[in-house]
C-alpha cells in the first residue's frame, strides 16, 4: 500500500483525434503526478474500432489508482485533465480527444446524476474489459469477456 492511502480505482482511458496513442501516454503520465494519487498498475494499449460512435479506431487503456479523493473529486480531477487535452462534447459519444472514465472506486456503487460507479457500460465494451483484465483479472470474468469476443479488440 502506498503512503498515501485511500481505496483503489480503476480508470478508463480513450482517444481517437489527433495523435491518440500520445494522448493516453500522456494522460496516464499527467494522472500519475496528480497529488494524492498514486498509480499502482496500467495496462497495455489496445486499438478497438469505434462502438456506437464515429471516426479513427481508438486507442485505450486502463490504470489502477490509490488515492485518498472521494469519487466526486477523483471526478473533478479526471475531468481537468480532459479539458487541458482539448475535450469537447458537442453531442454523445462524439469523437475526443481524450476521454476518461473512473470505471471502478473500491466496492462502491454510486449512481448520481453526475456519476456512476461502476460504470454503466464497461460489461458491454471489449476495449474496457480487456485491458481491465490484464491488470486485474479478478474483477472481470470469463463470461463477462465472451459476451464481448465479438467485439475487435488488439494490443498496440
Amino acid at each position: 500500500m502506498s503512503a498515501l492511502g485511500g481505496v483503489f480505482a480503476y480508470i478508463g482511458l480513450g482517444a481517437n483525434l489527433g495523435d491518440p496513442c500520445t494522448a493516453v501516454r500522456q494522460a496516464i503520465q499527467v494522472i500519475a503526478a496528480l497529488p494524492q494519487i498514486s498509480l499502482t498498475r496500467r495496462s497495455s494499449l489496445y486499438g478497438s474500432a469505434p462502438l456506437d460512435a464515429g471516426g479513427d479506431d481508438y486507442v485505450n487503456a486502463v490504470v489502477e489508482v490509490q488515492t485518498p479523493l472521494s469519487p466526486h473529486a477523483l471526478l473533478a480531477a479526471l475531468q481537468t485533465i480532459e479539458n487541458a487535452a482539448g475535450r469537447a462534447r458537442p453531442y454523445r459519444n462524439a469523437p475526443r480527444t481524450l476521454d476518461l472514465d473512473i470505471l471502478l472506486y473500491d466496492q462502491l456503487e454510486l449512481n448520481d446524476v453526475d456519476l456512476v460507479i461502476p460504470h454503466p457500460r464497461m460489461e458491454q465494451r471489449a476495449f474496457v474489459l480487456r485491458p481491465l483484465a490484464e491488470i486485474a483479472s479478478a474483477l472481470v470474468s470469463a463470461q463477462q469477456l465472451q459476451a464481448v469476443a465479438d467485439q475487435l479488440v488488439w494490443v498496440l
